[in-house]
């Protein structure tokens, strides 16, 4: 068991992935909350156990009690409903994750991931309480849990960063990212008028910070700067580097060029110079 536990330690905290650490995290919760439930519900027929988790942990758009559990719209981004729910959510995490850490490091993930769902919970909150046909019926009431809109804030910003980027998809084929993701907000657009108006609100709302976010990153201004800030590790040494090239930060105009180039013909057409340039702005950013 220990080994086990070493095991997953190391792949959430040394294996250098941010998107490994997320979708680690989203598990662990899940497996804790139902395992002990299940147990629970067929000895005693009682299902306290998730009854409470999701009280305090969920996220409600009914201002009082969101003042009260004033944590909820950072918790219940990781919280899922069922197994079906988190195994999309964390399949599409890793998907899109991968794609972003290759071109912008994994330092911002995280960052992305909690203001894209606190987004997706301001859309929620903001939705409920003062769009007409749902403030006047007491659907107010009603809690959302999941990482969708955290996901949706990390895919919209890969398919804004590279809106060319192809994808093979099952019976499908080849598609590119940009389609990808107009279908996604096109589809939760449409669902607001379905079942589930709470969670595909929050959806939209982490969609638009994805796309946000990227634009602004595109013009110098990283918006999750602060959570990268916030986990970095603060060295005590100072080391000065000898290479005066590799230490020329390289221009906005000259990463606007290649952030350009990838949107026209790929990633794959980048030289190799012009992928360090691109790393090493992004390690610019972070620092």
């Amino acid at each position: 068991m220990s080994t086990l536990w070493k095991d997953i330690k190391f792949k959430m905290l040394h294996s250098g992935s941010r998107i490994t650490m997320l979708i680690w995290i989203n598990v662990i919760v899940y497996l804790v909350i139902n395992i002990p439930n299940v147990f629970l519900l067929l000895s005693t027929g009682n299902t306290i156990i998730r009854d409470k988790t999701d009280e305090y942990l969920e996220l409600s758009a009914y201002y009082p009690l969101l003042l009260k559990h004033f944590w909820t719209p950072i918790t219940y981004q990781f919280m899922h409903a069922t197994v079906w729910h988190i195994i999309m959510n964390m399949v599409w995490l890793y998907w899109m994750g991968q794609i972003f850490e290759e071109f912008l490091g994994n330092k911002k993930v995280i960052g992305l991931y909690l203001m894209g769902g606190l987004a997706g919970a301001l859309f929620f909150v903001l939705g409920f309480n003062y769009i007409p046909i749902f403030a006047n019926s007491g659907m107010v009431h009603i809690p959302i849990v999941g990482a969708s809109a955290a996901v949706m804030a990390i895919l919209i910003a890969t398919a804004t960063l590279l809106p060319d980027y192809t994808m093979m998809l099952f019976l499908i084929g080849p598609v590119r990212l940009k389609w990808l993701a107009l279908v996604y907000v096109i589809i939760d657009f449409l669902m607001i008028a379905e079942g589930n108006p709470g969670g595909e609100l929050s959806h939209l709302g982490g969609a638009l910070f994805g796309f946000i976010y990227i634009k602004q990153l595109q013009r110098g201004n990283d918006m999750v700067g602060f959570f990268t800030n916030l986990f970095k590790k603060r060295s005590k040494l100072k080391v000065v580097s000898r290479n005066t090239i590799k230490g020329i930060k390289p221009s906005q105009q000259e990463i606007d060029r290649i952030l350009d180039k990838i949107s026209e013909s790929g990633p794959d057409s980048l030289t190799k110079q012009e992928k360090e340039i691109l790393l090493r702005a992004s390690k610019d950013n972070e620092s």
